[in-house]
């Protein structure tokens, strides 16, 4: 299907890639879930782990730095970026659309973590009983607020019509 031949794409694109990105945080949180059980961060996986940092406030959000997470953000990030380079296409679009993706799959991800881990629930997570979760603003961790108006954001302005149009601007 050729996306630039229909002229509703512009409704249904962006929708239609919110629900992947849905999917694609509810399948992966799966995976962390059989990972890491009633552990969450890590805390029983065999891996290095740094937990105290002046860097970890600025960089990690206060949470401790395990192996286990350096390597796994790296590959997502990674994988992220793979169409682009499938296609041998980089621009400031597309590059905005995989960066704001990747901020919205890390917290979509983690709520339906908390959401389908039968060890945590909603209910911690909302009262702040998370150690991981170290700033809360209103009932919710800090970076889930700040992730999604920056990541929000950066999808939304990559969908926006460029003034001037390329034929084969992918969008």
């Amino acid at each position: 299907m050729d996306l630039n031949s229909d002229p509703g794409r512009k409704v249904w694109h962006p929708l239609l890639y919110v629900i992947f990105l849905i999917l694609l945080g509810f399948l992966f949180s799966n995976v962390e879930i059989q990972i890491e059980g009633p552990n969450g961060w890590a805390e029983a996986l065999p891996t290095w782990r740094l937990d105290h940092h002046w860097l970890l406030n600025i960089v990690w959000g206060g949470r401790p730095v395990t192996g286990y997470h350096v390597y796994l953000f790296a590959f997502m990030a990674l994988i992220f970026h793979l169409p682009l380079v499938m296609a041998g296409r980089f621009t400031l679009r597309l590059e905005a659309r995989v960066l704001g993706s990747i901020m919205c799959f890390w917290i979509i991800e983690d709520f339906l973590w908390f959401w389908q881990n039968p060890h945590y629930g909603l209910d911690k997570l909302f009262k702040a009983d998370i150690g991981w979760h170290q700033y809360y603003f209103l009932f919710l961790p800090w970076d889930y607020w700040v992730f999604s108006i920056f990541g929000g954001g950066l999808i939304g302005w990559s969908f926006r019509t460029p003034r001037h149009t390329r034929s084969d601007d992918i969008s």
